[in-house]
């Protein structure tokens, strides 16, 4: 199987009274996703999208792809939240966290628009000075600040170096159908634009054009992501706990809460992994993360992090439960060499593939942890590639839709973030009655 729940350390904590107290909860949530009748329900495009994806834009992305492979020498996607944090954890997962210095036939990708660090955004810029770019803005209306700024500081770039006319071959956006700024803006200078589904939100978005365009620029099979979703939503259509890992996750998340385990740790043993991990946070701590409810997502790439989080984890308080990813076949094989004078002491490992010993470090934490009373919730992933990356990322939406429903709240807003946007509006002094009026509320709180 590409993605497997192995529970056998959860034995001291988690019952088999737990899963059946939570399973008549486990089918109403069930229910409201296959009836539409949950909260946020206008939302739920992503639950058929692997299947009825636009094959016409699919196909555009895919020309849009080769030609910017064939125009630039550098590819800058320009998002926030996920906006970019889908796509920029497909391709650490499918090509590497060092694809910029490894890809062949591709330009190097980086990611802007995600802070408003002067020192970071310069950076980049002066890094596109003296190279071919194309550049990929990603807004549903264009007017979020951060992103905002990058592409009007790209766009500056690219019409300096290429003139209005050429610049608009090399400037591709994503963004709302048919209204919006940033709509009207491609319409006006004749970029190419794909589509944000209006039935899809940001950080359910990877596997639309939000996420597709910079993932094919990679060189990645879009059409493989997508038969790796489909094939996951075909498997977890069952509310049987023992026939689908994604709602046994989700009732394990809920039952661990219930129990006072506030803090989910997601942990992997690859560096390539950790991009999904932030990904993964935004998922569940967006979705989650209101009415005074929710676990805490946090993460962790091992073995790096036990030598900086591990005693805290092991016998600090007692609030965490880790959920690992764990891979069953690397993408390299790599032995370690014998060392005749055996200096460092390493010659009983001599022969042994390095994975071997890194999922010896996993197992070996494993047993450590639940001995300091964190339960670990371990997903056996068989191997890195586009189907496998596909089929996690629908596993784990379809798992917080369920998780979110279960906990009693709507999975598909995010009311904190948009409280923050707008104070930010007001305080840079942005025109408009409404941002007048919490400026003048926010200065009584300063």
């Amino acid at each position: 199987m590409t993605l497997k729940l192995n529970d056998s350390y959860l034995s001291r904590f988690v019952s088999p009274e737990d899963y059946r107290g939570i399973a008549p909860e486990i089918v109403a949530a069930h229910d409201k996703l296959v009836k539409r009748n949950g909260a946020g329900s206008d939302f739920l495009g992503w639950v058929n999208l692997p299947e009825r994806y636009d094959k016409e834009e699919a196909a555009r992305i895919v020309k849009a792809a080769e030609k910017i492979r064939k125009s630039c020498d550098v590819f800058v996607a320009i998002g926030i939240g996920g906006s970019y944090l889908g796509a920029r954890a497909a391709i650490d997962f499918c090509k590497g966290v060092h694809y910029n210095d490894l890809r062949q036939g591709t330009p190097a990708i980086y990611f802007a628009g995600n802070d408003i660090s002067a020192s970071n955004l310069s950076e980049l810029l002066r890094l596109c000075q003296d190279k071919d770019v194309c550049i990929n803005v990603i807004s549903k209306s264009g007017t979020t600040t951060e992103p905002a700024i990058a592409f009007r500081l790209f766009r500056a770039l690219l019409e300096k170096k290429y003139g209005e006319k050429a610049a608009a071959e090399r400037i591709f956006v994503t963004t709302d159908k048919a209204r919006g700024k940033l709509k009207e803006l491609a319409d006006a200078k004749g970029y190419e634009t794909f589509v944000v589904p209006d039935d899809v939100g940001g950080r359910f978005s990877v596997l639309t054009p939000v996420g597709l365009l910079p993932i094919a620029v990679a060189g990645i099979d879009i059409y493989d992501m997508l038969q790796g979703a489909a094939t996951a939503k075909n498997a977890y259509g069952s509310c049987d706990l023992e026939k689908n890992d994604a709602y046994k996750y989700a009732a394990i998340r809920n039952i661990l809460l219930r129990k006072g385990k506030t803090v989910e740790l997601f942990a992997s043993y690859e560096n390539s992994l950790s991009m999904t991990a932030e990904w993964w946070k935004q998922l569940y701590g967006e979705s989650e993360g209101k009415e005074g409810k929710g676990l805490f997502p946090a993460s962790a790439t091992f073995t790096t992090d036990l030598h900086s989080l591990g005693q805290f984890i092991q016998q600090g308080s007692q609030v965490l439960f880790e959920t690992v990813l764990d891979l069953q076949k690397a993408s390299d094989a790599l032995a370690i060499p014998s060392d005749e004078t055996n200096g460092d002491g390493l010659n009983y490992l001599a022969g042994k593939d390095l994975h071997f010993v890194n999922r010896t470090a996993f197992a070996a934490t494993a047993l450590a942890h639940t001995d300091g009373n964190v339960p670990n919730v371990v997903l056996e992933l068989e191997k890195r590639g586009a189907y496998e990356f596909g089929y996690l990322v629908y596993f784990f939406e379809l798992a917080c839709a369920i998780s979110g429903y279960i906990l009693g709240v709507n999975p598909f807003d995010q009311p904190g973030v948009e409280d923050y946007k707008k104070n930010m509006y007001a305080l840079l002094g942005k025109p408009g009655e409404e941002h007048e009026k919490r400026r003048i509320e926010l200065a009584k709180k300063r």
